[in-house]
């Protein structure tokens, strides 16, 4: 009896304490050949999340509560965010296409390209990237389609027309308020068409190299790389340096293109409306509003809102993504990974606002909206009849 219970005794005191797996750095270091699927899903089930938040919450460090926090609110959340996707952006398709909403062609091609490439995110990465991502034992199937490359290559042109289509849309905009000179030449629906087909095929080139970086293997983790890699490529220069300027050239040269625009246009818009103000005023006719002020008005909140949109929802994933390239190259970069899950996120979310800044700045397309509300709501009901 003695004896047995030296040997109970010896085996409790060398049982090491639970304690919070933090998946972001045990994915971070597998080895790309030997994966244990198993383990990888009861660590990012939503089942483990709810499990450790609701019976070990106060013994988890603040960082790990997070990321079990995410966890649960991905679930919810992406699944939510792709319906409303799909639906907003095609139904902004619709509504732009039948050209009702009194936009110049020219400007409907641009809101209508940046819908159908915001649309192509939502199908590529937002459905077939980080929702099996999140429901990983749902969609285990993946790890036996060699396709990640191809889709990353896809994926990442689909973002890229998505960001640079802004940048187009930003720039003609400019042309009209500031270049009264090039307008007649430059913003025409011939040369939209042209200027968004080659910005597709440069799009498409560009990213050709994720195809030759990545393999065909899904990894299913959350990070910028979400196929598999050789250790080699993970640790490059090279490879580092290309993905360096891919991400400079795809959101940064962008953002900051989009506030030097905006910030001309601005500054021109400001001043042609106080002369037009003084002029108006002196005219005598102070009660009848400049109907060439309201449309530059209305232009500017647009052009403003859209920009703004885009570069506050996307930072957050572009320094985490650096990050996370500083720390292979191992450079001592400080920055708590749950930003990656939150940038994901917000910059997913980017991809459905658009529509709900329409709705606030144009009056015609929120009465095209209603026409599609009640198109449909009459319609079920005939339905069932």
């Amino acid at each position: 009896m003695v004896q047995t219970l030296r040997i109970y005794w010896a085996v409790i005191t060398t049982v090491q304490p639970l304690k919070a797996i933090d998946w972001t750095f045990t994915e971070f270091h597998e080895n790309s050949k030997k994966t244990d699927w198993h383990v990888a899903t009861m660590n990012r089930s939503l089942s483990t999340a709810l499990h450790h938040l609701s019976t070990r919450y106060d013994e988890l460090p603040l960082k790990i509560r997070i990321k079990y926090v995410l966890r649960v609110l991905q679930a919810i959340y992406y699944p939510i965010l792709a319906i409303v996707g799909l639906t907003v952006n095609v139904v902004t398709i619709v509504i732009l296409s039948q050209g009702k909403c009194g936009l110049s062609r020219c400007i409907t091609r641009y809101l209508v390209a940046m819908s159908v490439a915001d649309l192509l995110v939502v199908i590529l990465d937002l459905m077939l990237r980080q929702t099996p991502i999140v429901f990983k034992r749902q969609f285990l199937f993946l790890k036996s389609v060699p396709l990640c490359n191809v889709h990353a290559v896809l994926l990442y042109t689909a973002i890229d027309c998505s960001v640079w289509f802004t940048v187009a849309f930003s720039f003609d905009r400019f042309v009209v308020l500031c270049c009264s000179k090039l307008k007649s030449k430059y913003c025409t629906e011939r040369t939209a068409a042209a200027v968004l087909g080659l910005m597709t095929v440069l799009s498409g080139l560009k990213n050709i190299f994720w195809y030759f970086m990545f393999t065909g293997l899904y990894r299913l983790h959350k990070e910028p790389w979400f196929c598999y890699v050789s250790k080699g490529v993970q640790l490059s220069l090279f490879w580092g340096s290309i993905e360096f300027a891919h991400y400079i050239l795809t959101p940064i040269v962008p953002f900051f293109t989009i506030l030097l625009l905006n910030a001309f246009t601005g500054k021109h818009v400001l001043m042609n409306t106080n002369v037009r103000k003084r002029l108006w005023t002196r005219s005598m006719v102070a009660n009848i509003k400049d109907a060439e002020v309201e449309n530059r008005r209305r232009s500017i909140i647009l052009l403003f809102l859209i920009s703004a949109n885009l570069i506050l929802l996307w930072s957050p994933l572009l320094i985490s993504t650096f990050w996370t390239r500083m720390k292979l190259l191992g450079y001592a970069v400080w920055l708590d990974q749950f930003w990656r899950d939150i940038g994901f996120m917000l910059q997913l979310l980017s991809c459905c606002t658009n529509t709900c800044i329409y709705v606030v700045t144009q009056k015609l397309f929120r009465k095209q909206l209603k026409n599609v509300l009640l198109y449909l709501l009459t319609l079920k009901p005939q339905a069932i009849q």
